[in-house]
């Protein structure tokens, strides 16, 4: 019921992204390839030459196969009009073929932080989330936002990658390997991720790696920190789901206890860790989901699981909610609890 509520405002941002995306080809010319793998790039542009390579102490991890991506649009006022580029990305992992979106701060581009790693930031949208990942759309604002907030230090700048989150607008895959399915989980956790290594610095530690998602979106990073917890430090779940829901785990039971996030920080839990950081956030009126979140929060945000929760005062289940709340105090909390550029 609760992702019902929330498909017409993807619709909406949906229809808003395409129709935006479609028009920026009129009356000028394609947009240059953009090449995010160089250490001293403009962004568009390559650079004569790259940063040496880190050393094998360093945190560092220098792109190892960059690609051109197409360039969807410009990011501009804080954003100081660096590029979000995309590409249809086949995962060798996972055997799944879809689109991924990338972005990465204007600090990134700086000479002076040509040899250092960034931390990067997962982004995943709600209901189906395809054939857009709506965290692309200028009327959201996610880069420009975080491209202020890193200004004016209360944000890490982060390199954000935005990749589809089903195979189709037809069922939702809980953002897991369902039996006889597409591998979602694989494609989410390992090919992205691995994708964005390629292409960009980034940093050789799990304290460098943040995952955010929305409703479904938002079920998907909560259970992949906590499934995940060597490759993932933080989860934003927002106004998320808390157990598996999709009609596709009919007749599979025992693979669908293993993506439950109940199941997975109970284990957690009993284990001692990995320590993980979930951020969770609700609009205060969302009358059906914040009481389970709460409840979640109240049973396992114990020892190895830390928790926090922002309640956005008059917020929906609305991606508009929850960029408010990231800059009324989650991304500083999140961010202090990661690893910054570094060289």
């Amino acid at each position: 019921m609760r992702k019902t509520l929330f498909a017409p405002v993807v619709a909406l941002l949906t229809l808003t992204v395409l129709a935006a995306t479609a028009g920026c080809d009129e009356g000028r010319s394609r947009a240059a390839p953009v090449r995010f793998g160089v250490a001293h790039a403009k962004p568009g542009a390559d650079a004569a030459h790259q940063g040496k390579r880190a050393g094998h102490t360093s945190l560092v991890r220098m792109p190892t196969h960059p690609i051109s991506f197409e360039e969807q649009r410009k990011v501009p006022g804080a954003g100081q009009n660096t590029p979000i580029g995309v590409t249809t990305f086949h995962g060798p992992k996972s055997g799944f073929t879809g689109k991924v979106w990338v972005w990465a701060p204007p600090e990134y581009y700086e000479k002076r932080n040509a040899n250092k790693g960034f931390p990067v930031m997962e982004a995943l949208p709600g209901a189906y989330g395809y054939p857009v990942n709506y965290w692309i759309g200028g009327d959201l604002k996610l880069e420009e936002n975080l491209a202020q907030w890193s200004q004016k230090g209360t944000s890490l700048p982060f390199i954000v990658v935005m990749p589809v989150l089903n195979p189709n607008d037809k069922q939702y895959y809980d953002g897991s390997d369902i039996p006889g399915q597409p591998k979602i989980g694989t494609w989410l956790s390992q090919d992205v991720p691995d994708l964005v290594r390629q292409n960009f610095r980034t940093l050789n530690t799990r304290n460098g790696w943040a995952i955010m998602g929305s409703s479904s979106g938002g079920f998907a990073a909560l259970k992949n920190v906590l499934q995940n917890p060597g490759a993932f430090k933080v989860a934003i779940p927002n106004g998320p789901d808390i157990v598996p829901d999709s009609p596709l785990w009919a007749g599979h039971a025992k693979e669908e206890r293993e993506n439950n996030p109940e199941v997975l920080a109970r284990r957690l839990m009993a284990r001692g860790g990995p320590p993980v950081y979930l951020a969770f956030q609700d609009g205060s009126r969302e009358a059906t989901v914040l009481p389970k979140v709460r409840q979640f929060i109240q049973r396992y945000g114990h020892g190895p699981v830390h928790t926090r929760l922002q309640v956005v005062p008059g917020g929906t289940h609305s991606a508009q909610t929850y960029i408010q709340g990231l800059g009324e105090g989650t991304m500083q909390w999140v961010s202090s609890l990661m690893q910054g550029p570094t060289a």
